[in-house]
């Protein structure tokens, strides 16, 4: 690796990285274990004002409580949970490092710091002049000064990065020879899915909900990564929910409809993967012309695009992606766990991964 790689990859390093099936219209709900549940009042407490079931307000005599407000703040909440989940998780997997290389250092007499200078510290080489010069060449309009005149502080900087990264990977080492068991849960959003329109198998220990737009680029972009990744994993499956974003994207409610009408037929998923494959022709026109080179009944087909039969429910998967945090395309929720965008590869294997190691051990 060269130097200027290394020394730019660990300032990324050094940011953390670590559902049954209902028709379309079910409801949307957020559910959240929590690791840090605060523990039962006492007998003698008072109890607390938003306790369920316990009035906000009252309007006219009538309660307002903490279930009445669920509705519309499901969406907002999702966000606050999950970033309050990440800072809790970061500082957990910070700590269970910690506890590692206590652990290690105690079996070997020594203190942490001791023990990784002598594990890794010593047996980090000093950088060459090859590996130097690169760097130079990198930092060279903010050095200022001649390469012999920074050398010194080259050396400096570059020792220090390849002990932070060698650092990291004897820390990850020995983590993968300890027994960790995570079992703080992430906030979870129970999404509703139609099992017609799921590739693969509808009871799949992970079922992938995706809200998506057909003229949206992003969806588009993420079609491979999704094949790629159902592929791999045949416990996963794909669920498909309309959220055409008419006021950027002014073709894809017609798309949306018409690939209900394809699934009157029986080819949605042939019919959504041409939709994607050619968002040039999503005007009517087009749409037609898919109908018809999937060999469909063009009649039954053009009758139901033209009288506008799923607007509701397309509607309906909107609302509910709303409800649920969906604020653009694609949206993803993966055993009710929020992905949002045309993420890579890696995002979704490290969700499905955790979920089926939770499956197989309950």
């Amino acid at each position: 690796m060269k130097a200027s790689q290394l020394l730019l990859g660990l300032v990324f390093a050094s940011v953390f990285v670590p559902v049954s099936s209902a028709q379309s219209s079910a409801s949307v709900s957020i559910s959240v274990k929590r690791a840090d549940a605060p523990p039962k009042a006492s007998a003698n407490a008072p109890a607390a004002a938003h306790a369920v079931g316990t009035p906000l307000a009252t309007v006219d005599g009538q309660p307002i409580t903490e279930a009445d407000l669920e509705p519309l703040i499901e969406g907002q909440l999702r966000s606050v949970r999950e970033q309050e989940y990440q800072i809790k998780r970061k500082a957990l997997e910070n700590l269970i490092s910690q506890r590692i290389l206590e652990a290690e250092a105690k079996k070997k007499g020594l203190t942490t710091d001791k023990l990784l200078e002598q594990e890794v510290d010593a047996k980090i080489p000093q950088p060459t002049d090859v590996e130097l010069r690169a760097l130079y060449v990198v930092q060279k309009d903010q050095q200022g000064r001649t390469f012999e005149e920074s050398r010194t502080l080259l050396e400096s900087t570059l020792r220090s990065a390849k002990i932070q990264q060698a650092r990291q990977e004897y820390s990850a080492r020995l983590r993968d020879e300890a027994k960790v068991a995570v079992l703080m849960d992430r906030p979870r959003v129970q999404v509703g899915f139609d099992a017609t329109r799921v590739r693969g198998n509808p009871k799949a220990k992970v079922m992938i909900v995706e809200f998506s737009d057909f003229q949206c680029p992003y969806c588009r972009q993420v079609e491979a990564t999704l094949k790629s990744v159902l592929a791999k994993h045949p416990d996963a499956a794909l669920a498909f929910r309309d959220y055409p974003l008419a006021s950027i994207h002014p073709m894809a409610q017609g798309a949306a409809e018409a690939s209900r009408c394809a699934l009157e037929q029986g080819k949605f998923w042939e019919y959504h993967d041409m939709l994607f494959a050619d968002q040039a022709g999503l005007e009517k026109a087009g749409l037609l012309a898919s109908a018809k080179k999937l060999q469909l009944d063009e009649k039954q087909f053009e009758t139901c695009l033209s009288s506008g039969k799923f607007k509701a429910q397309i509607e309906q998967d909107t609302q509910d992606g709303r409800r649920a945090g969906v604020t653009g395309t694609p949206g993803f929720f993966i055993n009710g766990i929020f992905l949002s965008g045309a993420q890579q590869e890696g995002a979704f294997e490290a969700v499905i991964k955790d979920e089926l190691a939770a499956a197989a051990h309950p």
